[in-house]
């Protein structure tokens, strides 16, 4: 499943809506905070600032050294709150020991949470009302979508219950108008993780545990999407192992999977922010 293409055709889609809000004399604009020396963070936020300068989307990006203290990340959080020209912004994890990251993702205003991570707006997924949504799963369920991997009344076994994927992708597959599809959730404190696995239709691998999901582990033909990552000697590790592909019958690879697809729904969260803060006259708004 080639997440690189399908991001691709996403932006395309985006462009479009780009040049309307352009049109009108609005420029789409996010924000990012980074703080610390996260060598991975570091790549991740340039690709970001690189997506936006390809798309026409302004980027803000405020960096803050290790040594930041609590009330220096929520000073940068404030400024982005209040910054017109920033109609979503993230704050990027993880963050250096001793800072509370969620407490800077609470202090994030709901209408600007390009991440999909404030509590408002998970809340608001799990009554199924419009709302930011996760960029990962959200990611994840259009990679499937696209590749025609069947959902509805299919049983999903998530592997990872963290907050960026395993649990909103949880509530996101179980919408009766979405994927409605039967979800079950485990992590690594579960013992024989294989019995679970191998009687799903999909397998969504978010532990960031290096190679845990094996070919014995998947029942053939299953869809397997490589969601967590880890780093180890300086390579980027998946969670599935290379021996899946011999019985998965659809996969998403370790690089150009559900990478991309994060960056282009975060992207597509900052373009939703963009047109509901700058309504058109069409919209019944006063346009900008």
């Amino acid at each position: 499943m080639d997440g690189e293409a399908l991001a691709a055709r996403i932006k395309d889609d985006l462009a479009v809506r780009i040049a309307a809000l352009v049109a009108r004399g609005v420029t789409p604009g996010l924000g990012t905070i980074l703080v610390g020396d996260d060598g991975p963070s570091h790549r991740y936020v340039s690709m970001k600032h690189d997506d936006c300068a390809a798309l026409g989307i302004t980027s803000t990006d405020i960096r803050l050294p290790a040594t930041a203290t609590q009330r220096e990340v929520l000073d940068a959080v404030a400024v982005l709150n209040s910054d017109t020209s920033v109609d979503a912004f993230i704050v990027q994890y993880p963050f250096p020991p001793g800072l509370d990251f969620d407490e800077a993702v609470l202090a994030v205003r709901p209408d600007k949470d390009a991440d999909g991570l404030h509590p408002v707006n998970l809340g608001r997924l799990v009554m199924g009302a419009p709302a930011p949504v996760a960029c990962t799963p959200n990611g994840i369920v259009q990679l499937l979508e696209a590749y025609d991997v069947p959902l509805a009344g299919r049983h999903v076994v998530i592997v990872g219950r963290g907050l960026t994927i395993g649990r909103p992708l949880a509530n996101l597959m179980t919408l009766k108008h979405g994927a409605n599809a039967a979800v079950t959730v485990v992590h690594t404190g579960v013992a024989d993780i294989g019995s679970y696995t191998r009687t799903a239709d999909v397998v969504v691998a978010a532990a960031g545990s290096p190679h845990m999901i094996t070919a014995d582990m998947v029942r053939p033909g299953a869809a397997v999407v490589a969601a967590g990552v880890s780093f180890a000697e300086g390579k980027v590790v998946s969670d599935v192992a290379d021996e899946v592909a011999e019985v998965a019958g659809f996969l998403s690879p370790r690089l150009g999977g559900v990478g991309p697809m994060t960056r282009a729904m975060l992207l597509a969260n900052t373009i939703d922010a963009a047109e509901a803060a700058h309504p058109s006259s069409s919209d019944g708004g006063s346009g900008s």
